[in-house]
């Protein structure tokens, strides 16, 4: 009998200790897509040209295959202990490339939980890695006047 309580008792220990603890695991919020706000798309107005769309809301994550007329600016965020977020925006072009409907899914005037902090971890999308390291300040060498011989 007290064998059998040292086995449960170490088989227990181990799986507590290995990782397959009923404590918890660390999740984190997963972003993908376009980031889309209510101020970008409330900048957006009938008739504007595709470059000045691209210029508000950046390169649009879809483009329909067959129709390039029409955008798809998509951002979906899965919230580690919450339920998932998606904001779509579908802009359509006439045949001239000018703006002429705007189309909006889910809701863009609450805030987005996104971590501007720069500790450390991985780099934000699109930043220059040189940035992050740490840069010498080299003394520039003052110039020196030319003297010519009279």
């Amino acid at each position: 009998m007290q064998k059998l309580t040292r086995i449960i008792t170490l088989s227990v220990a181990l799986t507590v200790v290995s990782g397959c603890s009923y404590v918890g695991v660390y999740k984190r919020d997963i972003p993908q897509g376009n980031l889309i706000t209510q101020e970008m798309v409330s900048q957006l107005q009938p008739g504007m040209t595709q470059e000045q769309v691209t210029y508000v809301m950046g390169p649009p994550l879809l483009e329909a295959p067959f129709d390039s007329r029409e955008w798809d600016y998509v951002y979906r965020i899965d919230k580690a202990y919450e339920d998932v977020e998606q904001r779509r925006v579908t802009l359509t072009f006439d045949n001239a490339g000018r703006l002429a409907n705007i189309e909006q899914e889910g809701d863009l005037s609450s805030d987005l939980p996104i971590s501007t902090d720069g500790g450390m971890g991985p780099a934000v999308e699109g930043a220059d890695p040189m940035d992050a390291m740490p840069t010498q300040q080299t003394p520039t060498p003052e110039p020196q006047p030319i003297v010519t011989g009279e």
